[in-house]
């Protein structure tokens, strides 16, 4: 296994850094710098197991296992990634040696996860603010977790998670997933959408609320983005935690995704940026 980036210290830090909260009894979100990772299964059953979606930012390992240790006393059943960029995969080198686990990911993001291909640099064109000037210096390489990733089921079910299903949500990453569990609508959206202007420094570190596309500088593909959020729209999620920023639930969250759904081009996408050529606006 390698990554390049692995014990890089990147100093962006939200004012819920290390504030985990559980939004139901099985559904625990702890904020690891400027992402959310997601610890689902009920500590008051721990004979059902746990499953860990996605790894935080670089350097967070020890952190993400004393929460977790804090919380059940044993390891994940399995490790979920939503995609592959460094702030979701940053500790996972870590994590796989201390847990020895499986990690599940799309089919289609495994090239970025097996060392066959790296993403494009943040792009600092999309005129969004600070982080996104910064985006370039942003680690984007793939990692190589060799066979340690394997594919997601092909009938959209969730190892470790019954009662979930996997949808691909692509445009942000070609393989990028969101999770979701209907009898209750509680929606792991990953970065489809999120509830910050990701890339506003001020608006990541006090964590003001507004609901948005996925980040900017590191989306390639807007007609994707878009098809994803209006898939996620349609299922009417009722609790939705997404990789940046702080969950929305109930009223607030319908609203805000419909009215994202059906704005997109206004709200989400950029006026410029390398990806941005061939979208009308």
């Amino acid at each position: 296994m390698e990554s390049s980036f692995e014990h890089t210290f990147m100093p962006l830090t939200s004012t819920s850094n290390g504030e985990g909260l559980a939004y139901r009894p099985d559904i625990f979100c702890y904020p690891v710098q400027i992402v959310n990772v997601c610890f689902i299964g009920d500590p008051e059953r721990k004979e059902d197991g746990w499953v860990l979606v996605d790894a935080g930012m670089p350097r967070s390992a020890a952190r993400i296992i004393k929460a977790a240790e804090e919380r059940f006393e044993t390891a994940p059943e399995a490790i979920i990634l939503t995609h592959g960029h460094f702030d979701h995969v940053g500790a996972i080198m870590e994590l796989i040696e201390h847990w020895n686990v499986p990690v599940y990911a799309h089919k289609l993001e495994l090239p970025y996860l097996t060392g066959e291909a790296d993403y494009p640099p943040g792009d600092p064109t999309v005129n969004g603010g600070l982080v996104s000037e910064m985006s370039p210096f942003f680690p984007h390489d793939g990692i190589d977790l060799d066979d340690r990733v394997k594919p997601l089921p092909k009938d959209g079910s969730v190892p470790g998670l019954p009662g979930w299903k996997y949808i691909h949500t692509p445009g942000h990453t070609p393989g990028h997933i969101s999770l979701f569990r209907g009898k209750d609508g509680t929606l792991i959206a990953g970065d489809a959408f999120v509830t910050v202007k990701q890339e506003s420094l001020y608006k990541v570190m006090t964590q003001e609320q507004e609901i948005n596309g996925p980040p900017k500088y590191f989306t390639t593909d807007w007609i994707q983005a878009e098809q994803s959020v209006k898939k996620l729209a349609a299922l009417q999620p009722y609790l939705a935690i997404t990789g940046h920023g702080e969950p929305m639930f109930g009223e607030s969250l319908k609203a805000n995704l419909k009215l994202l759904s059906d704005k997109f081009q206004e709200i989400a996408v950029p006026e410029h940026g390398r990806f941005v050529d061939g979208i009308v606006h």
